[in-house]
């Protein structure tokens, strides 16, 4: 365990490091590629309940997506991550302009206020159909490397357990952000796609 906690400390470093060289311009540019791809993805287009992250610089910019799930009258549910665990919820955002207005974490990541009861609850209330998943790597196996904390990990388990089943996963991923092979042991989680710029898709078969 601990010789593949280095290993993926190593890499999360190394990706970071990759990331950190692209330009904002290169960035935004990867990003709206990725948007156009998904938006012609069916498992976007049927769905009706999706989760999608509020993007951090190092991350795909998800603004354009979040615009287009209103766009089509799907319902959006962000994350909230409790800093103190690895516990997450999937909230509903309630209209594109409320997104500007939450309050940010120390993470710098927009998200319901801890003490905000007023909003659906994805599990609660049907479950999700498809789950946009950040991360910092990603190999051709749906193999991911989060930030270390668990929190997709853990809700994807929950999904399993309370809902319909697991959604399924796609994640969108800057090229510079692939790798030949992520570590992992038995509580990562695999995903079903990474949308990038260079192909269509990779996927696990």
């Amino acid at each position: 365990m601990a010789a593949l906690r280095t290993a993926k400390q190593v890499l999360r470093s190394e990706l970071k490091l990759r990331v950190a060289a692209l330009t904002d311009e290169e960035k935004l540019r990867q990003s709206h590629v990725l948007s156009h791809k998904l938006f012609k993805h069916p498992k976007y287009v049927s769905c009706k309940r999706i989760a999608v992250f509020l993007s951090m610089k190092d991350e795909v910019c998800t603004k354009e997506i979040i615009k287009d799930v209103f766009k089509r009258g799907k319902s959006c549910f962000i994350p909230r991550y409790e800093m103190n665990s690895n516990h997450m919820d999937m909230l509903k955002l309630n209209s594109l302009n409320e997104m500007e207005t939450l309050p940010l974490t120390s993470w710098n990541i927009r998200q319901p206020a801890g003490n905000d009861s007023s909003r659906e609850e994805a599990l609660a209330t049907g479950g999700l159909d498809l789950i946009l998943m950040p991360g910092l790597g990603f190999d051709r196996s749906g193999r991911r490397l989060g930030r270390g904390k668990g929190f997709y990990d853990n809700y994807l388990e929950r999904c399993i357990t309370q809902s319909r089943g697991k959604p399924y996963t796609i994640a969108v991923a800057f090229k510079e952000q692939l790798c030949q092979e992520i570590p992992v042991d038995d509580h990562d989680m695999l995903i079903d796609e990474v949308l990038y710029e260079d192909d269509d898709h990779i996927d696990q078969e």
